[in-house]
């Protein structure tokens, strides 16, 4: 594969991965600062935070769906259509966002908006990571392959430190201003790099795993009528080891990028500049680290490298909330850069390559699809809530916070040493033909 050729395919998948996490870390930047009052308005802030973080889960519960709908037909059709169509849902639904009346305005009808909104952005989301891993892992050389699709995960690093600048140089205007018009400015301007993402997708070709022994694929997809099903049905064991094996990545990148914004401002009762340039530093520092990290992954084993990640979380996750407590601004930003900018970077530049790895071309799309979205509905949108409800819960004790945090973290290890061992298993008869005698991925160069 030319290298050209891979490079454009790695531009075009990332520049998306950017609308999907800047959609969604501009809602999470927002909903610390100015959500709560302009659209679920309440004496209590902490019922006001988290009913606006309860809508930001909202967007994670119709993930699953957007991903079955929308892998159903990349692993049928092709995949550069559902590329197309998911980068235009999300960055509607982030323009339509911009443009709402707030609660004073409207009353109830505005956080009801808000919501449908959040639908949207979810279920163009869903099919978002799948798509461009699959694109990518179906682009890459064998031996780049982490290194290769990482660079979609360093864009969610790049996506989450531009949408949480923003709102940090946003913070610095008078909040009369902020909460008037100042909040719709990154919503409304993330319309350009949607047409810049859709530009350079309608130009990508379809990826050459997918176009292969053409006549078989399709001799192939007459039989397998649903993907998602297909996928549960032959190699149940893997679903559930990529549904395992993403709780770290997704409870840990949460927990930094989005719910320690809202514990810096409403419980440590700092600064919003402070919190939003700590998740800026950490994130950006990922853009950079992980595709260091993804090529360590090439050389060491993927495997080796989630795990260790996710170990080295356990291991830090009390330091990191130590160092918060002492409220000290750049022992604050020091404590978000290395467990996200280090850490949760390690991870993120596994993922990809694990997931992808663990089915074969045919319901690969469905594969990711389902057994990451479903883990990111269950956990991810889920734990600025949960999180939030056990610090008030505890009252504003930090502690079941970090054994929620190491729980899913050893979930996470279970579905990585599973899914490595059931792809180890693999013989070489299943490496060249799948239950329909159709050919699938053997390429290990």
């Amino acid at each position: 594969m030319p290298r050209k050729t891979v490079r454009r395919v790695v531009v075009a998948t990332s520049i998306g991965t950017v609308i999907e996490y800047f959609d969604f870390a501009l809602y999470g930047a927002a909903t610390a600062l100015v959500f709560g009052p302009l659209f679920f308005p309440n004496n209590d802030p902490v019922i006001s935070t988290m009913a606006s973080f309860g809508v930001f889960a909202a967007a994670f519960v119709v993930r699953p769906i957007g991903g079955i709908i929308a892998s159903n037909i990349g692993d049928r059709i092709g995949r550069k259509p559902i590329l197309i169509a998911t980068i235009t849902l999300m960055g509607i639904a982030t323009v339509i966002t911009g443009l709402l009346p707030t609660y004073d305005s409207i009353g109830v009808w505005a956080p009801i908006l808000l919501i449908f909104t959040r639908i949207l952005q979810g279920l163009g989301a869903g099919a978002e990571y799948a798509g461009a891993a699959t694109a990518v892992s179906e682009f890459a050389p064998r031996r780049h392959l982490a290194f290769l699709t990482s660079f979609g995960q360093a864009s969610q690093g790049l996506a989450v430190a531009s949408a949480t600048g923003l709102f940090a140089l946003l913070s610095l205007l008078p909040t009369e201003t902020l909460h008037d018009w100042a909040w719709r400015i990154p919503f409304l301007g993330s319309a350009v790099i949607f047409a810049v993402a859709i530009y350079i997708r309608r130009h990508l070709d379809e990826t050459p795993e997918f176009k292969k022994d053409l006549g078989l694929e399709q001799e192939a997809q007459k039989k397998i009528k649903v993907p998602v099903l297909e996928a549960f049905r032959q190699v149940p064991g893997r679903v559930i080891a990529g549904f395992l094996c993403g709780s770290g990545i997704n409870v840990a990148g949460y927990l930094i990028n989005t719910f320690s914004i809202s514990y810096i401002v409403n419980t440590l009762g700092m600064s919003p500049v402070v919190g939003t340039v700590a998740v800026v530093a950490g994130t950006g520092l990922a853009f950079f680290t992980i595709p260091l990290l993804g090529a360590l992954a090439d050389r060491v084993g993927v495997p080796k490298l989630f795990v260790a990640s996710a170990v080295a979380m356990i291991i830090y996750i009390i330091p990191m909330f130590q160092l918060l407590e002492t409220r000290v601004p750049g022992l604050v930003i020091l404590a978000v850069m290395i467990g996200y900018g280090v850490i949760q970077a390690g991870a993120l530049a596994s993922q990809a390559a694990f997931m992808t790895d663990l089915f074969p071309t045919h319901y690969r799309f469905s594969g990711i699809a389902i057994g990451r979205e479903l883990n990111v509905a269950f956990l991810g949108g889920t734990t600025p809530l949960i999180a939030t409800a056990l610090i008030a819960g505890a009252g504003g004790a930090y502690t079941p916070v970090i054994i929620f945090v190491i729980v899913v973290q050893v979930l996470a290890v279970i579905g990585i040493i599973w899914g490595t061992v059931l792809r180890g298993r693999r013989t070489h008869e299943e490496l060249t033909t799948d239950t329909y005698g159709v050919r699938v991925v053997a390429d290990e160069s």
